[in-house]
């Protein structure tokens, strides 16, 4: 997560079809697909960025279990084609720049499709085993606002208890940002710059194109300001009779952008960004803490204190990890039994 040297030469062939893929892509490919719409995104890239995940992530042939996530407008209308694409056997090879050729069987036998947002309360809850180490933040009612590159996904969580009312999906990601400045830049120099090489430039303030240097700082800030404002409004609009929200997380890549524009505006207990981190995957990292406590790799909850007696769902199969406790039981607390809507799912 984060580490640049495994993804930095992705070149693989998968289902008799060949592909360069990110930074790599950028660099070798003559034709560039890139995408923002989420039906090309299932349709034509989603098995491929995923299976080629896997492959880097596992070295045996052995099932493995995929925990992943979509914008909460998506969640319904998607889990089950998600699921569809990736589920079985996959044959990938990887392509070395050396010359050397490494086939990998892909098993993915369980997936677990969560709204995207509950990831980032994962990553602050759980720790790297999968145990539950943030026990008040656990049981508040939490709003999230995940920036995203191509949407905003503000979602409620009670309890760990996803509440589909005051949660919405937006349009309003990053990527519109970029837009504004590279429609900017395109009728200074008659250049089209793809978004997805915007980040580099964004960040420095600074472009060059064709020995000719754009200062782009003073429009990025009249850019975000008005972005931020556009989500504090959509926030107060949907959340307007949530005022008994806890707390309220900022999380996803443009939320480190926005920050600064984006705190003055929320009402409510705002929990600060660290800046150490790299906000785009706090997601990714709940997602595979969750798994960890799904799939049985974490303690049991009595082993962690949440609560005085835990009963097991039952002797675990052969070759099945250790079970998690019943979360139906009366003697296990409110945000276990807020995780129940998840671990039934498979």
């Amino acid at each position: 997560m984060g580490d640049e040297s495994s993804t930095a030469n992705l070149h693989i062939t998968l289902d008799d079809k060949s592909y360069y893929l990110g930074s790599y892509a950028e660099l070798q490919s003559n034709i560039r697909e890139f995408t923002l719409d989420q039906e090309k995104l299932l349709e034509n890239y989603f098995k491929i960025l995923a299976v080629t995940a896997a492959g880097l992530c596992t070295d045996t042939t052995a099932p493995i279990q995929v925990v992943t996530g979509l914008p909460v407008g998506y969640l319904k209308r998607d889990s089950k084609r998600l699921k569809e694409l990736i589920t079985g056997v996959h044959y990938i090879t990887f392509h070395y720049p050396e010359g050397k050729d490494v086939i990998k069987k892909v098993h993915i036998d369980k997936i677990q499709v969560i709204p995207q947002p509950i990831g980032s309360i994962f990553n602050l809850i759980f720790d790297e085993q999968g145990r539950i180490i943030d026990k008040q933040l656990a049981g508040q009612k939490i709003g999230v606002v995940d920036i995203g590159f191509k949407t905003t996904d503000f979602s409620i969580f009670d309890h760990l208890l996803y509440i589909e009312r005051g949660s919405s999906t937006m349009d309003t990601g990053i990527s519109k940002c970029f837009s504004v400045i590279a429609g900017k830049l395109r009728q200074e120099s008659n250049i089209n710059i793809e978004l997805f090489r915007m980040y580099k430039f964004i960040e420095s303030g600074m472009i060059k194109i064709k020995g000719k240097e754009y200062n782009i700082s003073n429009l990025k800030k009249r850019v975000y300001t008005h972005a931020a404002a556009a989500i504090v409004s959509d926030l107060n609009r949907l959340w307007e009779n949530d005022w008994d929200i806890d707390s309220i997380i900022l999380s996803g890549g443009g939320s480190v952008e926005l920050a600064e524009h984006l705190i003055s505006g929320i009402e409510g207990n705002v929990i600060p960004i660290p800046k150490n981190i790299d906000a785009r995957f706090n997601n990714v990292q709940g997602y595979c803490k969750f798994g960890r406590y799904k799939w049985g790799y974490a303690k049991p909850l009595s082993e962690q204190g949440t609560a005085e007696t835990v009963k097991n769902t039952g002797p675990a199969e052969e070759g099945e990890p250790p079970r998690h406790p019943d979360p139906e039981d009366s003697t296990i607390d409110k945000p276990t039994k807020g995780l129940a809507w998840l671990r039934r799912q498979n």
